[in-house]
């Protein structure tokens, strides 16, 4: 039967073949024609990755049968687009792994192939990212699985055998790896072993291969940027393997074996001025990561000493080599090490030898192959030379050079391009940043990335306020040479006088001055709140000093678009740091809760602190080249908005980091620097787990515990179900380290059986005093079983992460979490830390709820104005509420004192107060205890308690009667309550003592932050910026909880954790909780280069979670309706909805007058204009911005309140003009109102609403919503309705969005509404409507529509007031008559200003003549629509008709009208 089916085969190829074929030929054909031939084109390479051609193309036809060059290059291209594009790069292979390995053994291959053979320089530089990617995605089981084998110990291979002897000898442990190696390659079939050993040998050679490329770089002759691009991208690689521990590990002897870094430092391209300046400076960071602190193999961080310890035995091995073997080296032999060790004597002794000699110096050093007798080196004499000297000089410490840095970027640094890139980063080319990944090598490393990042970042943002200010303040040369300013700026003005009025002598060992002061003086003669704003500026506060000697003459037009330095002739920048204002006696004016002095006159002076290190350098300068002195310059000054404005506190906090030693909690430190195991700080793994632990009000039930914990046995100490009832104290079984290894098959059994039991005690809260106030506070939600796993690992010892998705209630777990902290662990203190003063805010306001002691809740920083309390959290406030408190328990001592009938004055202070209850109180109460306490043959009389009590005159204003006379036990509970509540009185007086003795508001207020609060809250700006005055003031604590931890930078996040000087060497922390939301936006970056190629906006949360420490994830909202859940769900662990969400009436109705909860509304050209840009990056979109206010307008008529309703955007350009087009639409119109805030998804992060109206605004290309965090946050937004206007045919296509568009595209894609159903409504969600629903199929008839319904409404309105005021109705028509002619004036005279204001808006009558109203309009309306005029009329009309009293004049509305744009600028 077989014989038959031969010849078919040939005659019909499978199907799959036929696809092999066709599929090979289009991808061929794509390559050269799409991608070759347009040199790799960025917008073509977009197109087709957007197009998902790597997802549904690429790989799922890949085999090793039809693997080709183009196929290889392709897929290559796709993932680096998409890392380019920062969105997940490796599901598609995860999905199909099997030919992975094949793929990659192909990409090795090509790789190493011969440049000028199949694969071109330019196509191997594509290669080269791809493996860069490789190496940095090791959290990638697949990937990692491949790249291990490159990297791992083998690779030693690679080395010269001299040295590779050399290594094992210095660790014996490794020798017997090496042994087993060579076993298991000798068991190895042959092909299987030569496999092996290229992939070993793959580093090695592609050095090699590299260091003839960049030996075929000319010096002067033209260079193709192909080489130099691959240069580049080849240092990156490098860097990149250094600065991880796991690839260094090994890979670092090859490359030093390799001698690359002198190869490099003697190529040409170095001194290619042009082309070589980019590689240079990679190659410093390459220089600096081979030589980084650390020791390769055990990964420990080196100390100072054992650098130097390394240092002098390669120096001592050099010279006992030279005393043995090189008689002519016996001076440098015989010499100290001091004295031999810089590059100048290491030149001078090295320098005449010949060639051949330096061979076997560097040989016996085992650096080079030994030189055969009788023949002469192949290496050439500078190359040797460099060799020895660069390895054996001395290194200049990391620390002291940081310490010699100013913090402030000067004009050289800021306008570098290289150093702070500007224009928006494509991501094509390298830069040289230092890159934010998964791991890092030491604690010291991990900072000084985040140093330099955050330096650069914030250099950037210093450059566009300095280019702002100056350019706004139009700097011209005056016609005697000097400088005149034709502008003004807010943020900037010109210096009167500037002196330096105190430079300090140098510490010892230093070289700069300990501190250096001048005075700025400057004239405000400015609006009133300005003045305010420059009076205002604190301690601390940043400020920028400048000299401008402008060229151009009074006049000149300052243009954006060219060079700003050479127009302004911007000379000098200077930072500095304000001490403060100075009064009329020259004293400078302190921060402090006492008002602040007013001054006469205009003039301010300010004393501040220039930069020491800066001052000495051009002081130097000055001296030495005889430069002119910066400091007699200065013209301008310039402050910053205080928010942005704290980079340099933050700068001097790491740079005091990296200068002590830091001291991270033993149990956090691998999980910081990204290895060991990331589950090791887990509480399950903590060695000092703990067992019982009260809940207190955490669950409202015995039923609430038990559903708590699912797959538990409760077993409760009491039978009595009504005693079961809450607090209760759980005993959780802990399993000891050594339970693990029992391997007993009996006991396994036993073991799971009480690993799930659960003791449960409840107990009874002693009696606080008789009055109402005494009750405790209690909490009244409901937590599901994974908040409850949040609350218990959260009190346990360790590292709690929460994933909270929106509406997940993350800040009640917080505010339980740290309510249960503080009443288990009373002694420990707590330290609250969030992103931004709102979340701070609302955490108060829900910890406030909880019962937790007033007077231990402490707020740092100054949002605590915000909060919407009538009570005062601030350091001040907290001291004038202890003030207050003592005052108020002092009356109530004097109160005690006359109802016991105690004579003298026991009520004058604290002290005096502790006598008396010493001597007055206790005594009787313990002669009272020893009456009524039962005698050991006597029943208790239930009378006695009463009889006998003595303070019931003190306790008559508490609700009577105090005893109920019931029993003995329940008698005898409320007399202790009420000692309790005498006894707190005296305590808390006691705890006020100290304020008696402190007199200042500052050392009171010390005292409050050190000994007295328990729960302290601040974001980790304040953190930042404060940590030097915490830890010298001895503040110390034990909890972190971070809310929004998902936003916080890495460096904020982790400058909290080290706010304390460690106790005996080591970190008192004993729990860290992060709750936040890696699947919502990141913190945010201005530069695009910093966010994208250094990976700034990867938070420490969102790291820990790539690494795989593990998390608790919230999986129940309880915000939205479930229908606008499920558009964003699909991105978390099965995150459900409370039960709530499907019973409550407010979900469970429908939205009034529209068919449906959420709907994705198409929108077209608008007048053949779509996205515009009027500024770069400044995205417009008209057609959608009018079809979102006037879906806005419509449902503010039907009855919606309008603060209900938010109308969000994707750019901040959509942003301006919606705003604009709501002053004009909706201006203060009482019948419409305004939004409760327009602004950017952005923006709204972490807030909410019922009504979210959200415009995407692009229709060319999808733009930043790619990046799936910023769909999730505009999805999550609303509660009730969500109503998306976006060109649908763009996003529908875009791979990443398709969860959420396939849901939204389902339903019709014009807007349904209803326009006779008002709001309220009793309609359910779903249910068809019995009213006509009405479907609008573009923005003009919407606005037409509206217009119509907004006139229909007025009317009404009018006949209503008609008919209520019963005038007779000739004088309204001549008061209508008279009103609209006064408007007309007004509509022309308002129209001017606003009209030249915003140039793009249509007019609102504009699209309303040319279409058709939807309802039947009456003659009036149709005359009114084809009258521009009648519609600011009849909008006059209704402002009157709303308030009959408040009829404009022509005076006031166009004063309203100018001012509108200036709010919205």
């Amino acid at each position: 039967m077989a014989a038959p089916a031969q010849p078919k085969k040939i005659v019909a190829p499978t199907v799959s073949q036929i696809n092999a074929e066709f599929v090979t030929q289009v991808i061929e054909e794509i390559y050269e024609k799409e991608i070759v031939k347009s040199r790799f084109a960025i917008r073509k390479i977009m197109l087709l990755e957007f197009s998902q051609y790597l997802e549904n193309y690429l790989w799922m036809n890949y085999s090793p049968q039809v693997s080709s060059k183009a196929y290889l290059m392709s897929i290559c291209c796709m993932v680096n687009e998409k890392f380019r594009e920062n969105v997940p790069a490796w599901e598609t292979f995860k999905k199909k792994p099997d030919h992975f390995p094949f793929f990659f053994k192909c990409i090795l291959k090509a790789a190493l192939a011969e440049t000028d053979g199949e694969f071109s320089l330019h196509e191997q530089t594509v290669l080269l990212l791809f493996l860069d990617h490789c190496f940095n995605s090791l959290e990638v089981d697949l990937i990692r699985s491949q790249v291990q084998q490159l990297i791992s110990l083998p690779m030693w291979m690679g080395l010269q055998p001299a040295r590779l002897e050399l290594e094992l000898k210095k660790t014996p442990k490794l020798r017997k790896f090496w042994n087993l190696i060579k076993k298991n390659d000798e068991k190895m079939d042959p092909e299987a072993r030569e496999q092996a050993y290229q992939e070993r040998r793959f580093l090695s050679q592609l050095i090699q291969k590299f260091i003839s490329v960049l030996k075929s770089v000319p010096l002067s002759e033209p260079v193709t940027m192909d080489k130099v691009h691959y240069c580049e991208r080849f240092i990156e690689l490098i860097i990149d393997l250094e600065a991880l521990l796991p690839t260094r590990r090994w890979f670092n002897t090859i490359l030093d074996d390799s001698h690359l870094l002198v190869h490099c430092y003697l190529s040409n391209l170095v001194h290619r001025e042009e082309d070589g300046h980019l590689f240079s400076q990679l190659l410093d960071m390459l220089k600096f990561y081979t030589g980084f602190e650390i020791n390769d193999q055990t990964g420990n961080a080196l100390t100072e000493n054992e650098m130097t310890t390394i240092h002098y035995d390669r120096i001592t091995s050099l010279q006992r080599a030279a005393f043995a073997h090189f008689p002519e080296l016996y001076d440098f032999a015989l010499s100290n090490v001091a004295e031999v060790d810089t590059r100048e004597s290491l030149v001078k002794f090295f320098g005449p030898l010949s060639s051949n000699t330096l061979h076997q110096v560097a040989s016996y050093l085992c650096l080079l192959p030994t030189l055969p007798k009788a023949e002469d080196t192949t290496f050439d004499k500078e190359f040797l030379l460099e060799l020895l000297v660069s390895r054996h000089e001395r290194r200049i410490s990391q620390i002291q050079q940081l310490n010699q840095m100013p913090l402030y970027p000067t004009e050289k640094i800021i306008w570098d391009e290289n150093i702070v890139p500007t224009e928006y980063y494509s991501g094509e080319g390298c830069l040289a940043l230092p890159k934010l990944n998964l791991q890092f090598l030491t604690l010291h490393d991990y900072l000084l990335r985040n140093f330099n990042l955050f330096r650069l970042e914030s250099t950037y943002e210093i450059r566009q306020d300095i280019e702002d200010s100056v350019s706004r303040m139009k700097p011209w040369q005056s016609e005697y040479g000097g400088v005149v300013f034709g502008g003004w700026a807010r943020m900037a003005q010109p210096i009167v006088a500037f002196t330096v009025v105190e430079v300090a002598k140098p510490n010892i060992g230093e070289n700069w001055p300990t501190r250096v002061r001048a005075d700025v003086t400057i004239n405000l003669n400015v609006r009133d709140h300005i003045k305010d704003e420059w009076e205002g500026l604190r301690k601390h506060d940043v400020c920028f000093l400048i000299t401008v000697r402008p060229t151009k003459p009074y006049g000149t037009k300052f243009d954006r678009r060219r060079p700003f330095i050479e127009q302004v002739g911007l000379v000098y920048v200077r930072g500095c740091e304000i001490q403060g204002m100075l009064d009329d006696k020259g004293r400078v004016i302190e921060d402090g809760p006492e008002p602040r002095p007013n001054l006469r006159g205009e003039s301010r002076t300010f004393r501040v602190f220039l930069d020491p290190n800066q001052y000495q350098q051009d002081m130097t300068n000055t001296i030495q080249n005889g430069a002119e002195d910066v400091y007699e310059t200065f013209n301008i000054i310039m402050r910053r908005k205080p928010k942005e404005n704290n980079f340099k506190a933050v700068l001097e906090t790491i740079r005091n980091l990296m200068n002590t030693d830091c001291v991270v909690p033993d149990w956090l430190h691998d999980i910081i620097l990204g290895y060991g195991d990331p589950s090791s700080a887990h509480y399950s793994k903590m060695p000092n787990q703990i067992a019982t632990l009260d809940f207190n009000d955490t669950f409202l039930s015995i039923e609430h515990l038990k559903t708590s914990f699912p797959g538990h046995n409760v077993k409760v100490t009491v039978d009595d179900p009504a005693l079961q009832i809450p607090p209760f104290r759980i005993t959780f079984p802990v399993r000891s380290g050594k339970g693990k290894k029992r391997k007993d098959a009996d006991g396994e059994d036993e073991d799971t059986e009480e690993a799930k039991t659960l003791i449960v005690e409840p107990h009874v809260i002693p009696n606080r005093g008789p009055y109402p106030y005494n009750q405790p506070k209690r909490n009244t939600i409901q937590f599901t079983h994974t908040q409850i796993e949040a609350i218990r690992a959260g009190m346990q010892p360790g590292l709690t992460m929460v994933v909270g998705p929106p509406g997940t209630g993350k800040t009640d777990v917080a505010v339980q979490i740290i309510s249960n902290i503080y009443h288990n662990f009373p002694e420990q203190r707590t330290l609250i830390v969030t992103h931004s003063n709102q979340a701070l805010n609302q955490l108060f306001e829900k910890i406030m709820a909880l019962d937790i002691d007033e007077r231990h809740l402490l707020r740092l920083g100054h949002g605590e104005e915000e909060l919407e309390t009538e009570k005062d959290f601030s350091r001040y406030g907290r001291v004038n509420y202890v003030l207050a408190r003592r005052i108020e328990l002092l009356e109530e001592v004097k109160r005690l004192q006359k109802s016991l009938g105690v004579p003298g004055d026991a009520s004058y202070t604290c002290e005096t107060a502790g006598y008396f209850f010493l001597y007055q109180v206790m005594s009787r109460w313990e002669e009272y205890i020893s009456k009524v306490k039962n005698k050991a043959n006597t029943l208790p009389d239930v009378m006695e308690v009463s009889t006998f009590f003595p303070f019931h005159e003190y306790f008559a204003n508490a609700p009577q009667p105090i005893f109920k006379g019931r029993s003995y036990e329940e008698d005898m509970e409320i007399a202790e309550g009420c000692f309790r509540h005498i006894k707190k009185i005296f305590t808390q007086l006691e705890e006020f003592r100290a304020s008696e003795l402190l007199r200042s508001g500052l050392d009171r207020s010390k005292y409050l932050l050190v000994k007295e609060a328990k729960i302290i809250a601040m974001t980790c700006t304040h953190a930042a910026l404060k940590r030097h005055d915490l830890v010298k003031l001895g503040f110390k604590y034990d909890n972190i909880l971070m809310e929004e931890a998902a936003q916080i930078l890495e460096i904020e996040t982790f400058i909290p954790l080290l706010l304390q000087n460690p106790q005996d060497g080591f970190s008192r922390l004993k729990r860290w909780i992060m709750i936040g939301d890696h699947h919502q936006l990141p913190p945010v970056i201005k530069n695009m280069a910093f966010q994208k190629y250094s990976n700034m906006e990867q938070s420490l949360f969102t790291r820990f979670v790539r690494v795989g420490v593990p998390t608790v994830d919230l999986d129940a909202q309880g915000r939205a309706r479930a229908s606008l859940c499920n558009l964003y769900n699909w991105r978390y662990k099965n995150l459900g909805n409370l039960p709530h969400v499907q019973l409550l009436p407010e979900f469970s109705t429908a939205n009034a007058g529209l068919l449906y909860d959420f709907q994705l509304i198409n929108v077209e050209d608008f007048q053949g204009v779509g996205e515009s840009e009027p500024n770069p990056y400044f995205y417009q979109n008209l057609g959608e911005a009018e079809y979102v206010v006037a879906l806005f307008m419509y449902m503010c008529l039907l009855g919606y309140p309008a603060d209900k309703i938010s109308i969000l955007t994707t750019y901040n350009g959509q942003k301006h003009l919606i705003r604009d087009i709501i002053n004009r639409r909706c201006g203060s119109n009482p019948l419409i109102g305004r939004p409760n805030k327009v602004t950017t998804v952005d923006r709204f992060q972490g807030q909410q609403n019922d009504y979210i109206l959200l415009s995407l605004v692009r229709t060319r290309a999808v733009g930043h919503l790619r990046d799936v965090r910023r769909l999730v946050v505009a999805m999550s937004r609303a509660r009730l309705g969500l109503y998306i206007f976006a060109r649908v045919s763009l996003f529908q296509n875009c791979f990443e969005l398709t969860p959420a568009f396939s849901q939204l595209t389902a339903r019709p894609l014009h807007l349904h509404i209803i326009p006779t159903e008002p709001f309220p409504t009793s309609r359910k969600n779903g249910e068809r409507p019995s009213r006509e629903v009405q479907i609008i199929k573009n923005m003009p008839q919407m606005a037409n529509f509206v217009y119509n319904m907004y006139m229909h409404l007025i009317q009404t309105t009018h006949h209503y007031h008609q008919t209520l005021l019963q005038l007779p109705p000739a004088m309204v028509e001549e008061g209508e008559e008279v009103q609209s002619q006064e408007t007309e004036l007004e509509t022309e005279e308002e129209g001017m200003p606003a009209q030249a204001d915003i140039p793009s808006l249509t007019d609102a009558s504009s699209s309303q003549e040319t279409l058709a109203s939807q309802t039947e309009p009456t003659p009036d309306q149709t005359e009114a629509s084809s009258n521009p005029e009648a519609i600011s009329a009849l909008s006059e009309i209704t402002a009157a008709v709303a308030r009959p009293e408040a009829v404009p004049s022509e005076a006031d509305t166009h004063q309203e009208a100018t001012s509108a744009p200036e709010e919205t600028k």
